[in-house]
């Protein structure tokens, strides 16, 4: 790797691996900050959101430039993909992805699914049920 923060060495230097190419530090990407007011359940669905004819929110009144990661998350969630799958795609830390998530949120440019309750799952004997009756056929 190439130097680290006290080694002598071209400016920059630090902030590219010989490996691993640019290095880019979590922080980095999220302004420093740690978490998000809200929490994201790690089997929430996000999916992104139309952002047309918003133009008379707060939102719009305030223009926002995503950075490449917001972009990539838009791009990912035109299908609905969990909050694990979406740092698993991106190869970046759930803790990064969760802050990213809350940026979009708060701009309304995606939409939360929450998972299912598990009292809303059929209970153990309509699936038994459901089991005997395929074998039946």
């Amino acid at each position: 790797m190439s130097r680290t923060g006290g080694e002598p060495g071209p400016p920059g230097a630090a902030w590219l691996d010989d490996e691993a190419g640019p290095v880019v530090r979590p922080y980095a990407l999220t302004g420093g900050r740690t978490r998000h007011e809200g929490e994201f359940d790690l089997v929430a669905l996000i999916l992104t959101r139309d952002p047309a004819g918003e133009e008379g929110t707060a939102a719009a009144a305030q223009p926002w430039v995503p950075d490449p990661e917001h972009e990539m998350i838009l791009e990912l969630c035109r299908t609905p993909l969990s909050v694990v799958e979406i740092a698993s795609e991106l190869e970046l830390p759930l803790g990064v992805v969760r802050v990213l998530l809350g940026d979009l949120l708060d701009r309304s440019r995606i939409e939360v699914r929450r998972p299912a309750p598990v009292a809303l799952f059929p209970g153990e004997r309509v699936l038994k049920d459901v089991i005997d009756g395929i074998r039946a056929l």
